[in-house]
């Protein structure tokens, strides 16, 4: 009995798409690169490239009998679904075009090569829009892993525009993807009847924060008993 093979798709023209990846810097500080969140967290890909096996395999990616290969979903929605997940939280939001041989999914598609040619940066890790990427102190072999901060959290981190991310990709545009952020409005546009509670808040939050530093310093310059 013949064996039967699910036929190859291939599309005459590349098929847009969404996924998340880690924004990459490499060793020298000269040029930049993405990781994947899930499978491809060990390789560091460009702004073009083909995919590779995993598993370190020497076939062809995407293979119908492994899961290797790029990933991307069809609908920019889903992407951002997947960024309120803590695992990808420090993840950037990509716009793809896929290419070559491809298996497609419900929601999206498996295919052997992309081209990246947009970053959406989303929420920093404390829930504002970030501005900047920085050194995340994580990384891999001749990469460091960047993530996406906010001007207040950025502290004396090294750090990344846009502008500079976009010119060592050397490609596609760095933009900021606020969805679903909502930012504290300006206290200057605030009436007395809602800035008055808003401030006695924020005093009330300070008073405590200050209480528990004069606690803490109390307990480091107490003198220690001494030993017998």
């Amino acid at each position: 009995m013949a064996r039967f093979r699910a036929p190859q798709e291939r599309q005459a023209a590349p098929l847009p798409g969404y996924k998340l990846a880690h924004p990459m810097l490499s060793a020298d500080g000269k040029r930049g690169g993405f990781s994947g969140v899930s499978l491809g967290r060990a390789r560091v890909y460009g702004v073009v490239a083909d995919a590779e096996c995993a598993q370190g395999a020497s076939h062809r990616s995407p293979a119908r009998w492994c899961d290797c290969g790029f990933y991307s979903l069809h609908k920019l929605d889903d992407a951002q679904e997947l960024t309120c997940d803590p695992d990808y939280r420090h993840a950037v939001l990509l716009e793809v075009l896929a290419a070559g041989r491809f298996f497609r999914y419900e929601r999206g598609l498996r295919y052997a090569r992309q081209r990246v040619t947009k970053v959406r940066v989303g929420r920093c890790g404390c829930g504002h829009a970030a501005t900047l990427l920085a050194d995340s102190g994580d990384g891999s072999i001749g990469w460091r892993r960047l993530m996406p901060v906010c001007a207040g959290c950025a502290g004396g981190r090294p750090l990344l525009s846009s502008e500079t991310s976009a010119r060592l990709l050397a490609g596609p545009p760095v933009v900021p993807d606020p969805t679903g952020i909502v930012e504290s409005p300006d206290i200057d546009d605030l009436d007395e009847q809602t800035l008055v509670p808003l401030l006695t808040a924020e005093v009330t939050l300070l008073q405590a924060r200050l209480d528990a530093v004069q606690r803490e310093l109390a307990r480091l310059t107490q003198p220690r008993p001494r030993r017998p």
